[in-house]
């Protein structure tokens, strides 16, 4: 005796997975029209924004090589919040991926981080004729400017600095031990 054949049954949860995998796609597809239109809309002469000419991906420093510029309308300045000056985004570091020909958010780029989390850096406190230097743990990563806390090695005490050009944590009056 032969059983009929019978389809078999999907659960809910490969539906839902099914669902999943496809919906980053028919998001695309029916954003995309959007995206066009409102990025890449070369309708009216316009401006020129740099835009990625290659993908940039987080923690890149930006090069002008990896930059085309993109006719946007006259009026894209006031819609967008996106990087309108190319020497603005020369030296840079990306914050996420950057896509090809799509305009730069003013919050995707920052400055280089000269100092990483761990790193030994140089810990100095000058005052008058007074200069103290010593070497220690940061305890953030950090750009050029930013103040951050690094664990002094001899003392084991944490003192808070600003990161200068030449890379040292130059310690402030007041700074607090932890």
């Amino acid at each position: 005796m032969t059983r009929p054949l019978r389809r078999p049954r999907h659960n809910g949860a490969a539906r839902a997975l099914a669902a999943l995998r496809a919906a980053p796609a028919v998001l695309a597809l029916r954003a995309a029209p959007a995206v066009l239109a409102l990025w890449a809309a070369p309708a009216l002469a316009g401006q020129f924004v740099p835009v990625p000419a290659v993908v940039i991906y987080p923690g890149d420093i930006i090069r002008d090589g990896m930059l085309t510029e993109m006719e946007m309308p006259d009026d894209f300045a006031g819609r967008a919040a996106a990087v309108l000056d190319r020497n603005a985004l020369v030296n840079k570091t990306s914050r996420r991926t950057l896509l090809p020909r799509l305009p730069i958010p003013k919050n995707a780029i920052g400055e280089p981080k000269v100092v990483s989390l761990n790193a030994m850096v140089r810990i100095v406190y000058a005052e008058g004729g007074l200069t103290i230097a010593t070497y220690g743990s940061a305890l953030q990563s950090g750009a050029i400017g930013d103040v951050i806390p690094v664990r002094n090695l001899e003392s084991g005490l944490t003192v808070s600095g600003t990161i200068g050009g030449d890379g040292a944590v130059h310690v402030f009056s007041g700074a607090g031990a932890g």
